[in-house]
């Protein structure tokens, strides 16, 4: 029986899973992986989705086996024992200090392209946009699902319009050009383009909220990110034919400079206002999703009672304004000690991995027949990525290794008391 109220119908959650896949990352990332591998990135767009799915379809099937609002953590919890699940509930909430302030840095800076704005007016869009998504968060969870489906119909439409008014695919090159010889640029374009499907394991936790997860849970998830994946692959088109990148510079501003060359100086408000909703929606469901962890950890007698406290609405609201107020936090910390964009993603993607090899893992041991061999496969994927990091998953790493040994003193702590 769910613990929550059951809002979420399948429009609701595909919205929700695509507008977070999306994310900043339309912005971004068709111009990195087309300086990486030029024309070859459309093949490598096809290539992820198809190593993509094998992580989508385990978690889907988890998802409707066990729907939960503990999400990934609970996951790996019913494989491996309590023990892991706390550990790897605190390895995912170790995302919070590092990837929301980037997050939050990033949806602000599309207001510099209307307003002239310092560093504290930065902040304070920080903390308004913290304050509408608290706000958000007290309706219940269809709320969030209507928003975020009206923003995915907005992304969707203003790629759309891209094609039309440039003329697309005749204007184009060919849309899946020959690969002969280019076949060694597709790792580089990978290593980038991964983090576009970043967000799935967040997804999990709106799973107890689903009016029928055993249908429309895997159903939203697999639609949400072949939505999401198509929206990236029409967008990478746009930039290739436009010749929208190549630097630095010209990656970082490639969508903005191609609204611009097809709209005129008008477009600067559809950048701004679309690029800010994008990030809201990609932030909303991971707060809603550490609301709902901790909720869930607060239910099962783990965390102080007081958290595990429903609104009126039957959401987790102080669990929720506890995020809030510890996003906000967070926020000022790194404005203070101005720590890069750049670095706090990096130190965030380890984390994130870390989660989805433990979740393809426990898929591995609680799955049976076809799914158990499609979740050792997506596992297998995981570890080549987490490998594929280097240097930027010590930080995961050392982390869960800290955390492990924590949860051991504290085991040998109460056996001797």
């Amino acid at each position: 029986m769910s613990r929550l109220n059951k809002e979420l119908g399948l429009l609701q959650g595909i919205a929700l899973l695509s507008t977070s896949l999306l994310g900043t990352g339309i912005f971004v990332v068709p111009a990195l992986a087309a300086t990486a591998a030029g024309a070859a990135s459309l093949w490598a767009w096809l290539l992820l989705i198809a190593l993509v799915l094998p992580v989508a379809f385990t978690f889907a099937q988890l998802g409707r086996r066990f729907p939960h609002a503990g999400g990934a953590p609970h996951l790996i919890g019913r494989a491996f024992g309590l023990r892991l699940e706390g550990v790897s509930a605190l390895l995912f909430l170790a995302v919070l200090p590092v990837g929301l302030p980037a997050a939050l840095h990033i949806a602000s800076g599309f207001w510099l392209a209307l307003f002239d704005l310092d560093a504290t007016g930065l902040l304070l869009i920080q903390l308004a946009t913290l304050a509408a998504i608290l706000l958000l968060g007290q309706r219940p969870a269809r709320a969030s699902g209507v928003l975020q489906g009206v923003i995915a119909l907005a992304i969707v439409g203003s790629v759309a319009l891209i094609w039309w008014i440039g003329d697309l695919p005749r204007a184009s090159q060919p849309l899946l050009p020959p690969m002969t010889g280019q076949w060694h640029l597709l790792p580089a374009a990978l290593g980038v383009m991964f983090w576009c499907f970043v967000g799935i394991e967040a997804f999990t936790h709106l799973g107890e909220e689903f009016r029928r997860p055993e249908r429309d849970f895997p159903l939203a998830l697999l639609l949400g990110v072949l939505l999401a994946g198509l929206v990236y692959w029409a967008c990478s088109v746009a930039v290739l034919t436009f010749a929208t990148y190549g630097d630095i510079h010209s990656d970082a501003t490639a969508l903005p400079r191609l609204f611009e060359v097809l709209l005129g100086d008008k477009a600067r408000v559809l950048v701004a206002v679309l690029g800010y909703l994008a990030c809201f929606a990609s932030m909303n469901v991971y707060i809603q999703g550490f609301a709902r962890l901790i909720w869930s950890l607060a239910d099962e007698g783990r965390l102080p009672a007081p958290l595990a406290v429903r609104n009126g609405h039957g959401v987790p609201g102080r669990a929720l304004l506890l995020v809030v107020i510890s996003c906000a936090v967070c926020a000022l910390l790194t404005g203070a000690l101005t720590l890069s964009v750049d670095d706090l993603i990096r130190y965030a993607n380890g984390n994130f991995v870390l989660i989805y090899l433990l979740s393809m893992a426990a898929g591995a041991v609680l799955l049976h027949g076809i799914w158990r061999w499609l979740a050792a496969l997506a596992t297998l994927l995981c570890a080549a990525v987490l490998v594929m990091l280097g240097g930027d998953a010590l930080y995961a790493l050392g982390l869960l290794g800290l955390l492990l040994a924590l949860d051991q003193l504290r085991v040998r702590h109460k056996a001797l008391t």
